[in-house]
C-alpha cells in the first residue's frame, strides 16, 4: 500500500489526515505519478460556443485549434468533448495538457490571440487555464491501464494507495494538505480588454474533472449504469450547473467526450469550477444531489462487485492566484467564470 503523496513531496505534516495510519481502503484505487523533475503541469481549456447557424464557422474553428494542437510546442495530450448549456448554446471543449512551462507559455502566445482575438460573427470562444505547482493537485483512478486528463502526461500510475474511500481523501491526496488550509482569498473581478473579458479569480480557487467511462461494460452492466446511475448523476450536474452559485460552484459542465471522428463515445465527465476545496468537500460529503449519486454508485458497484468494468476518475486542483488565467469573447454572462463575476455583482 503506498501514500497518494509521492515520496519527493511528503513533508512533516502540521496538518492531519482523516484517517489513521493503518486504515486499509475497501477496494483498490491509483493515482498518477510524475517523475521527480515535474514541478508544474499546464490544463488548458480551449472551449466555442454556437447556436445552430454559425455550426460551418465552428467546424472551421475546431480544426484550426486541432491544427494548432498538432503543431510545434503543443500539448503532449488533449481531448475534446460536447454539451448543451443552460442558454440552450452548443459547446465544444477541447483541453490540452502540457508538462513543460516554457513550451506552453511559446506556443499559447500566438494561440491565445487567435481563439479569443477575433471570431466570425455567432462564435464565442474562451481560454481558461491553470499552471499548479504538483503539490496543488490530485488524481484518482478506479483502475489501471487507461490513464484520462492530465494523468495521460504523467510517468506513470501508483500502485493501490491508502487515501481513497473515505470523506476527505481528495484533500488528503493533495501534497499542499500537508502543512496548508488552502482557504479562498478575495472575489473575483472582471477585466475588459476590448471585446475579451477577463476574470481574475482569486488564490485557491478548485477545480474538478470527474469522468465516467463505460467503453468496457457489457449488455446488461451498460444498461444498469445507463438507466440507473447516469440518470442521477446527470441531475447532480444540472442542479451544480443551474444552482450551484449558492453552495460556491462557480460553474460546471457536464460533457460527453467526442471520439477522434467527433463522434459521442461512451465517455462523460464533469467538469466544475469552486469557490474553494471546502465548498467541493462540503456538496459530496452532504448535499442531497451528491448523497443521491453516491447511493446509486454504491448500488451499482456492489451488485455487480469486482466483475464491474465501468472505470471512474478524477483530477482536482487548488490554484494559486498567480496560476490561473480565464478569457473570454462574445460568450453569454453565464460561462465559465464569467458566472462568477455574475454573481459578486448580484
Amino acid at each position: 500500500m503506498e501514500s497518494a503523496i509521492p515520496l519527493h513531496l511528503e513533508t512533516p505534516r502540521t496538518r492531519h489526515k482523516r484517517v489513521p495510519d493503518d486504515y486499509q481502503p475497501p477496494y483498490p484505487s491509483f493515482v498518477a505519478r510524475y517523475k521527480p523533475s515535474v514541478n508544474r503541469v499546464v490544463m488548458a481549456y480551449f472551449g466555442l460556443q454556437y447556436r445552430g447557424t454559425a455550426a460551418a464557422a465552428a467546424t472551421d474553428a475546431l480544426a484550426e485549434i486541432a491544427a494548432r494542437f498538432a503543431a510545434e510546442g503543443g500539448p503532449s495530450h488533449w481531448d475534446r468533448a460536447q454539451y448543451v448549456d443552460q442558454a440552450g448554446y452548443e459547446n465544444v471543449v477541447s483541453v490540452a495538457y502540457w508538462d513543460d512551462i516554457a513550451r506552453f507559455d511559446k506556443w499559447f502566445a500566438s494561440a491565445r490571440e487567435a481563439w479569443t482575438g477575433a471570431q466570425p460573427e455567432g462564435i464565442g470562444t474562451f481560454i481558461e487555464v491553470l499552471r499548479p505547482t504538483v503539490a496543488r493537485h490530485e488524481t484518482l483512478f478506479s483502475s489501471l491501464g487507461r490513464p484520462e486528463g492530465v494523468a495521460a502526461i504523467s510517468g506513470g500510475m501508483s500502485g493501490e494507495v491508502q487515501e481513497h474511500a473515505y470523506w476527505g481523501g481528495m484533500r488528503d491526496r493533495i501534497p499542499l494538505s500537508q502543512t496548508g488550509p488552502m482557504s479562498p482569498g478575495g472575489n473575483p473581478e472582471l477585466i475588459r480588454d476590448g471585446a475579451r473579458l477577463r476574470v481574475k479569480a482569486h488564490d485557491n480557487l478548485c477545480l474538478i474533472r470527474s469522468g465516467q467511462d463505460w467503453s468496457d461494460t457489457e449488455t446488461s452492466e451498460r444498461k444498469l449504469y445507463l438507466d440507473d446511475v447516469e440518470p442521477v448523476l446527470r441531475e447532480g450536474m444540472d442542479f451544480l450547473r443551474d444552482d450551484g452559485l449558492g453552495i460556491g460552484c462557480y460553474a460546471n459542465r457536464y460533457m460527453r467526450v467526442l471520439a477522434a471522428g467527433g463522434d459521442a463515445s461512451e465517455k462523460s465527465y464533469g467538469q466544475s469550477w469552486w469557490k474553494s476545496l471546502a465548498a467541493l468537500e462540503r456538496w459530496a460529503e452532504s448535499h442531497p444531489t451528491h448523497v443521491k449519486i453516491f447511493g446509486a454508485a454504491m448500488k451499482y458497484l456492489s451488485t455487480l462487485g469486482p466483475s464491474a468494468k465501468l472505470r471512474l476518475y478524477h483530477e482536482v486542483t487548488v490554484a494559486a492566484a498567480d496560476e490561473q488565467f480565464f478569457e473570454y469573447l462574445n460568450c453569454h454572462a453565464k460561462t465559465g467564470m464569467l458566472a462568477a463575476v455574475e454573481s459578486v455583482a448580484a
